[in-house]
């Protein structure tokens, strides 16, 4: 028993020093999901058609955002550890092959939402005798869906940026940038939305507008930043000086970044697809599943940061070749992440009943979003570790494994299991979510013998 807890448990010192790197990164992605439940109520107080709409894009714009983060990834790999060995050159050219390969999805993502939009938003709208209320829903999301294609591009060239600064250990930067953008995003959606103090009162359209301008602010910072603290950050030294990357290092990042981009769209398309099959429980299930995901995200921050400082953390000591101390260092991180997840998820079970009130929207669907929330509180430690799992794996460079162990999985089991239920049987909405998350212990448990086993001790930068 004893040596099980020094196994798990860390010292004073091996906790401050994850605070360290985790601190920033809960914060910034607290204040953005917090702000991101205040936008969503704003929105929700208009009415339920409105908030259903934005939803639904949203749904589809976390395809593109997951592409970016899967390409980011793929390279982030390599960043994080050439700056373990402090081979900054390194670094810079990983970062030229994000802009490379982000340019080219961006070029994708807003032609296929430009062309398929009206498309892809009539996937989740069913239901009868409420034509006008699906009508209502499409036509909001349509608006919205056209102002944010505009904030792509921001959104690209941040992520771009801010990555690479994580990947150098640099998380105050990013969390600051996105404190301001999420500050800045709050206040033109108080104006815009509702049309405050003499603003257009635009509604949907408004809360776009915010989040696209809120998105080249924080841009903006980020990039200043990097290029007034060169001292700090080699790799903007003359990064742009030259555009090419060496053959061999882009054939080795192709290698091992593809599994890992390809992964991140078949996970989000595969999620878009759940939420599709949810989406056949009618109008409600959908309003009810975005106050659900929307709150739970809220509290999913702390294993979401925890996954990133594995990549930081484990990834720099692979780099820096302490095998043993990374394996020792991860098994820590791994369980304080499924911890720090039973706290919280105690937490959202207690409070569920509280969010879903603040939303302008019918019974129905608050006692239903109170229902979902405590579903996914019963599984945040199961969903902690399948995502530690993944970064432990994605750090290694075992990138064809961490294809096979998420999206894979998402595809051969919850997505056919998910689409049969949906279709072919007659239980709600409830039942559905619940049947689906109970497959993820399956996944917890390849994950747990994929890092027991430790194929992922790898260092790829020798």
């Amino acid at each position: 028993m004893k040596n099980l807890y020094r196994k798990l448990i860390g010292d004073k010192t091996f906790y401050l020093m994850v605070l360290g790197v985790v601190v920033p990164i809960v914060v910034q992605n607290g204040i953005t999901n917090f702000v991101g439940l205040l936008d969503n109520i704003m929105v929700g107080r208009i009415g339920t058609e409105q908030m259903s709409g934005i939803a639904i894009v949203n749904q589809l714009l976390m395809v593109f955002n997951l592409a970016i983060f899967g390409a980011i990834s793929g390279a982030g790999i390599f960043g994080a550890q050439y700056f373990g060995c402090k081979n900054h050159e390194g670094v810079r050219q990983t970062f030229r092959f994000k802009i490379y390969i982000c340019a080219l999805l961006v070029i994708a993502g807003i032609l296929i939402l430009t062309l398929k939009g009206e498309s892809l938003i009539l996937l989740y709208l069913h239901g009868e005798g409420n034509g006008e209320a699906l009508d209502a829903t499409l036509q909001y999301g349509l608006r919205y869906l056209a102002v944010m294609l505009a904030g792509l591009p921001p959104f690209v060239i941040e992520e771009i940026y801010a990555s690479t600064l994580r990947e150098c250990g640099e998380t105050k930067v990013p969390m600051a940038a996105g404190i301001v953008a999420v500050f800045v995003n709050l206040i033109l959606n108080y104006l815009l939305i509702f049309g405050n103090f003499g603003c257009p009162k635009l509604g949907v359209a408004g809360a776009a507008v915010a989040t696209v301008i809120s998105r080249f602010v924080q841009m903006a910072i980020v990039i200043v930043w990097t290029h007034r603290h060169t001292e700090r950050m080699p790799f903007a030294e003359g990064v742009y000086r030259k555009l090419g990357i060496p053959a061999a290092l882009t054939a080795k990042i192709i290698t091992k970044g593809m599994p890992l981009m390809c992964n991140e769209i078949l996970w989000s398309a595969g999620i878009a697809i759940l939420n599709q099959c949810y989406s056949t429980r009618g109008l409600e299930a959908v309003a009810a599943q975005n106050i659900s995901t929307t709150i739970t995200n809220l509290f999913n921050v702390v294993f979401v940061a925890l996954g990133s400082s594995i990549s930081i953390i484990v990834g720099q000591l692979l780099g820096a070749g302490k095998l043993k101390e990374a394996e020792d260092t991860n098994t820590k991180l791994i369980a304080f992440s499924v911890g720090s997840c039973l706290a919280l998820g105690s937490l959202l079970a207690l409070l569920a009943p509280l969010f879903p009130a603040f939303y302008n929207t019918y019974d129905e669907v608050r006692t239903l979003a109170t229902q979902l929330l405590r579903v996914s509180a019963c599984f945040m430690p199961f969903h902690a570790f399948m995502h530690a799992s993944y970064f432990t794996l994605r750090t290694g460079g075992k990138t064809i494994i961490t294809f096979l162990f998420d999206s894979v999985f998402l595809w051969v089991v919850s997505v056919p299991a998910a689409y049969v239920l949906s279709r072919y049987t007659a239980i709600n909405i409830l039942l559905l979510v619940i049947s689906i998350s109970l497959l993820d212990i399956i996944k917890c448990v390849i994950g747990f013998v994929l890092v027991k086993k430790g194929v992922w001790i790898n260092n790829i930068v020798e």
